[in-house]
């Protein structure tokens, strides 16, 4: 009886350290993200994290490896926080108008109260690595070409609804994101008047 008692414990065992292992990883990826909005994603270290977490750095280095490895992690929980906070919530919403005007609101909320210290967290990192190849830029160019998909998209519903004229989906988007990075910008600034400016220049794209 002993033998299937220890063989069963052990699995266990493996999954607790498993658990406890992903726990501590999307722990940290979300302090990087944090520090990544305010300084950075060179403000994301090793050192950095160990210091602020009171983690070890091998600790940290076991669980990630290597500083790409860090920033990547925090891309990722950033895009997963922002997927959850403002594309899930628009997605009950009726296909066209309606979601876009849903998604657009989620982004001002994001940008307005922000669930990262820095503000939103890819405004923060896109003029970073726009001119650094590698993963890190790979991630976030390909972060970017989502959200503007989506809006596009959602833009190309609206027109077959009769709404926002007959100009390019694509081009609506990118005005859209352009006003809203400006929107963050200001708001980060502690400008009021920048942030009702963009609001202004959002309604009228939307009609």
């Amino acid at each position: 009886m002993a033998e299937p008692t220890i063989a069963s414990e052990q699995p266990q065992g493996a999954d607790q350290r498993l658990i406890k292992g992903a726990k501590a990883r999307a722990s940290i990826a979300r302090h990087a993200a944090d520090v990544a909005s305010v300084e950075g994603l060179n403000g994301v270290s090793i050192g950095r994290l160990a210091t602020d977490l009171g983690i070890s750095k091998s600790g940290i280095a076991t669980l990630f490896g290597s500083k790409e490895t860090l920033q990547l992690a925090a891309v990722k929980v950033a895009r997963e926080v922002f997927i959850e906070q403002v594309v899930v919530p628009a997605m009950s919403e009726p296909r066209g108008m309606a979601r876009l005007r849903a998604l657009i609101e989620g982004w001002f909320a994001h940008v307005t109260d922000p669930v990262f210290p820095g503000g939103c967290f890819r405004v923060a990192t896109l003029a970073e690595f726009d001119s650094r190849p590698g993963p890190v830029r790979d991630a976030i160019a390909e972060d970017q070409r989502d959200w503007l998909a989506l809006l596009a998209k959602e833009i190309g519903r609206a027109q077959e609804q009769g709404h926002l004229g007959e100009r390019g989906a694509e081009v609506i988007a990118f005005e859209l994101e352009a006003v809203l990075n400006a929107a963050n910008t200001a708001r980060q600034l502690g400008n009021d008047q920048g942030l009702a400016m963009a609001r202004r220049i959002v309604d009228d794209l939307l009609g």
